[in-house]
């Protein structure tokens, strides 16, 4: 089959365009997946590179967010057939190698993937290959750090931090979805703008703007008395922007976390959690009852995920590229 494999950690030039890389082979509880869509995420940029503590074998055909056809399935599945239509949950928590699919085990840049039935959730028609693989990693871990976790709502003044990426763009979107005001800080003008057109209500340059003075000047500075400061700040970049963050932030106000990207070691002015009676809430990966919400949404044409541009395999290298240059705003899928 055409696959695009990482040959061993390292840069973009690791990964190598195959059509002889051999077809996998799947269990009786296991099922082979035609390919229609994968997109990238920033998890497959570290994974080539290898993450400390976290042994990847290699060869390795990463990508996690996966739709397609059913081919075949095994002797023991039930309820599923060939031809049907599944987005699939790339954790496997039933197999020897439990992980990730795209980290653990082969993922979705090639033709075929294999998944356990488990993992399979039917795709509806009116949902699209390419909108239902922008889901699941970064759609539905900002889905159950927004909705179920965070509890979002109508009139609620919300501030996203690291806003321009997937997980960002996700959490945007889901606010205005909810009837929330939505601050989105971003570091560039044009990441910004992009955001605006999403249905960002305020955005925040915080490259060339002081954080807190920003929110103060649109939300007003946090009182005891409990006015000013938006009502929920989501931070999931951590490192120096974490302490910030807290100052704006109302009084019974929510600070809503999913990861640390530019640091999870941070400093926390503990006279602020208790003065102002914050709750720090922290949110990891998805469920299935996330990704079935997502589909709904999609489904019902509420929502839609930004897709930024679409490539064939062959250009997996140079997708992966735009993605560490940090040129790419919303979702980069991969059609093999």
């Amino acid at each position: 089959m055409r696959a695009a494999v990482v040959r061993e950690h390292g840069g973009t030039d690791t990964i190598e365009y195959r059509t002889d890389y051999p077809d996998p082979t799947f269990g009786a509880r296991e099922v082979l997946i035609r390919v229609a869509a994968t997109a990238l995420n920033y998890h497959d940029i570290l994974t080539r590179r290898g993450m400390p503590g976290i042994r990847v074998p290699m060869p390795l055909i990463t990508g996690s967010d996966i739709a397609g056809e059913l081919v075949e399935v095994g002797d023991e599945v039930r309820d599923w057939q060939a031809g049907d239509r599944v987005l699939m949950n790339p954790i496997r928590y039933q197999a020897e190698k439990v992980g990730l699919v795209g980290e653990m085990v082969d993922g979705g840049k090639a033709e075929y993937v294999v998944a356990g039935d488990y993992q399979l959730i039917r795709l509806p028609d009116s949902v699209s290959y390419e909108d239902a693989a922008a889901l699941p990693l970064a759609y539905g871990t900002a889905h159950r750090m927004m909705r179920t976790i965070g509890q979002v709502k109508a009139g609620e003044k919300i501030l996203i931090l690291g806003a321009s990426g997937g997980v960002g763009v996700a959490c945007v979107q889901l606010a205005k979805l909810a009837g929330a005001t939505v601050i989105a800080g971003a570091g560039s003008a044009e990441k910004i703008n992009r955001l605006l057109e999403i249905g960002a209500d305020h955005g925040i340059n915080y490259r060339q703007e002081n954080l807190i003075k920003a929110v103060w000047n649109i939300a007003g500075k946090p009182l005891i008395s409990g006015t000013g400061g938006v009502d929920v700040a989501v931070n999931f970049t951590g490192g120096d922007s974490w302490t910030p963050t807290l100052r704006c932030v109302t009084r019974a106000g929510r600070v809503l976390t999913c990861g640390a990207t530019a640091g999870y070691d941070v400093h926390t002015d503990l006279r602020y959690l208790w003065t102002y009676e914050h709750q720090v809430l922290g949110s990891n990966g998805w469920r299935n009852e996330d990704l079935l919400a997502l589909l709904e949404l999609s489904a019902s044409g509420l929502m839609r995920p930004v897709i930024s541009q679409v490539l064939p395999l062959q250009k997996t290298a140079e997708a992966e590229q735009q993605m560490e240059d940090r040129k790419i705003f919303g979702k980069v899928l991969i059609k093999p």
